[in-house]
């Protein structure tokens, strides 16, 4: 890289910096080990530490490379972590160490590293989240075969498990990414000149991870997903007021469906190029109720349904018999353009002579002007990354749009109410069904209550990992209408894998259709951002919540409408003007 290119980048982060009243997160990306990621980290703290930036070397893993080595001297370091583990000392990054000083830039290696079992954090980019939060700004790494979304086409395109994943959201909120990139030919040739890995290692590495056609293929994808961020960045500037369009994404959920998790990650990169909401569904016929169910499903239901929300998608569990009509109810009420299916269920002769379908088959034949995408989920070991496709006739175009509605200014103090004691779930609906009864225009108490009781009677809503989203919509609503239950020492008769702690109460007009798509989706931010929910779950009274809720909201208005993690402790900047 030309020296000025280095120094205008360096100079680009140093201004941003310097107008945050947050942590600011810089993604160096590649497509493998040895492109040069962590030396162009490095290279940039030089660069920031000479223009007077307080810089730290939060942590770096110089892997034995010479040149990376060098560039270490002159940075401070945060002194690592030893933790024991399995008769094993070893070192890890020292979070409370990089909290307590409290630099103003820390230099942080391997953002999807896992961290060793016993700490704060399972990951480091969960370690990052939580340093950006005190208003300290990171420059960080990642290649990306380490997407989630990406696993199985990594999997398929060159035959690696990538066992250390992290979220497409975390890239999804960098502030600046950067691709570092080298043609295949000169990352071989930095290989055998032994300045990746020692000699011993360089033609096993040679011959499996490093030949040419896997490199060209991940470099591939990461010139892609670049794009892609590029995309919806000028989008979201370009969109300013715009409803979305209702073209959202769905993807069907089934107990017993194989590779559900690469249902999940494809409806998850679809929704993404589409710059769209996507929901998970999971539809429970009467044989599936957890009564009749054996406890090692359950295990694999809840683990789908984690990584669900961990890839950012809304997750509503249905009941109903008819699983097709159940579908293409939900498809309707939310605006879905797309529906996201595993392959189905080979259905015996006899049974196709009685008339029996699968339900893709009842799909195709009972929805009109939706887009059918169809999964080859049949083969565990060589997942397909790009499916094959079924389009229906009639297929709507895609329309560009954003949610632009604020939650915000959805909530006031007055419709947040707090428990400290375990509380019953009928108490939390029925006291936040009133307090947003007072909002309500015409709509009555009894109104309210009937319409988000036959919505629970169809599949609860209290499955979001602590957090619940009953919701209605309602004819003669003047506008949407939020109140939040803090419930502090979770619900007696409601189980999860992780306590309710949260309930937000969501009603919507009926008209525009799109409404209660758009309100969902700003609540639904809101219930994924890790600092925010941390905040409210110390708070004492409905005024303080609303304090904390107003801080984060500030926050996402500065990041310019991208989905930002909470600043719960203002940052203290401490440049002068003078220094402009």
């Amino acid at each position: 890289m030309k020296p000025e290119a280095s120094e205008e980048r360096a100079n680009n982060f140093l201004r941003m910096i310097r107008r945050s009243r947050r942590g600011r997160l810089k993604i160096y990306l590649g497509y493998g080990a040895g492109v040069g990621k962590t030396y162009q980290m490095l290279q940039e703290g030089h660069r920031l530490k000479s223009l007077g930036v307080d810089v730290v070397i939060g942590l770096v893993e110089p892997h034995g490379r010479e040149e990376t080595s060098a560039l270490v001297e002159g940075l401070e370091i945060v002194p690592r972590m030893r933790q024991e583990y399995r008769g094993h000392i070893l070192e890890e990054m020292d979070l409370n160490a990089i909290l307590g000083r409290a630099p103003e830039v820390a230099l942080i290696d391997e953002l999807a590293h896992t961290n060793v079992p016993g700490g704060q954090n399972a990951k480091r980019y969960q370690d990052v989240q939580d340093i950006l939060n005190a208003g300290i700004h990171v420059i960080t790494t990642l290649n990306v075969q380490h997407l989630e979304s990406l696993y199985d086409t990594v999997q398929r395109s060159i035959h690696v498990n990538v066992r250390e994943r992290l979220p497409d959201t975390i890239v999804g909120e960098a502030d600046e990414i950067v691709n570092v990139d080298l043609t295949p030919e000169d990352l071989q040739q930095r290989l055998r000149d032994g300045k990746i890995y020692p000699h011993d290692r360089i033609d096993t590495a040679l011959a499996n991870f490093f030949q040419t056609s896997n490199l060209e293929k991940l470099r591939e994808l990461t010139l892609r997903e670049l794009a892609a961020q590029i995309d919806v960045k000028i989008r979201e500037r370009s969109e300013e007021g715009v409803y979305s369009s209702p073209d959202q994404v769905m993807v069907c959920l089934s107990s017993r469906g194989p590779n559900s998790e690469m249902l999940l990650r494809y409806a998850s990169r679809l929704a993404g190029r589409f710059n769209r909401n996507w929901y998970a569904v999971y539809v429970q016929t009467p044989p599936e109720e957890p009564t009749m169910i054996d406890a090692h499903t359950q295990r694999i239901l809840s683990g789908t349904l984690t990584l669900a929300k961990q890839l950012g998608a809304m997750v509503f569990t249905y009941k109903g018999e008819d699983i097709e009509e159940t579908i293409l109810r939900f498809a309707e009420e939310y605006r879905v353009g797309h529906i996201v299916i595993g392959s189905p269920t080979k259905i015996p002769f006899w049974k196709r002579w009685m008339g029996k379908k699968s339900v893709v088959e009842g799909l195709i034949a009972r929805s009109r002007g939706i887009t059918i995408v169809v999964l080859d989920t049949r083969t565990k070991d060589v997942p397909g990354a790009e499916p094959d496709t079924v389009f229906l006739k009639d297929a709507r175009p895609i329309l560009l749009g954003s949610n632009r509605i604020r939650f915000t200014d959805l909530l006031t103090s007055r419709r947040i109410i707090i428990w400290d004691n375990p509380v019953e779930k009928e108490v939390v609906l029925k006291a936040l069904v009133e307090v947003a009864a007072t909002d309500c225009g015409d709509c009555s108490f009894q109104e309210i209550w009937h319409a988000v009781s036959e919505r629970e009677k169809e599949g609860s809503t209290f499955l979001n990992e602590g957090v619940a989203l009953p919701h209605a919509r309602l004819d003669g609503l003047p506008a949407p209408v939020i109140t939040m239950g803090l419930t502090h020492n979770g619900l007696l008769d409601v189980v999860t894998a992780r306590p309710i702690e949260i309930v937000f109460l969501i009603l919507s007009p009926s008209h525009p259709p799109d409404m209660q798509i758009n309100v969902l989706a700003a609540v639904s931010r809101a219930a994924q951002d890790r600092e925010l929910l941390k905040g409210l779950a110390q708070t004492k009274n409905s005024e303080e919540a609303m304090a904390i809720v107003r801080e984060w909201g500030q926050d996402r208005q500065i990041s310019t409408g991208r989905m930002r993690r909470a600043l719960l402790h203002k940052a203290i900047t401490k440049y002068r003007d003078s220094q402009e």
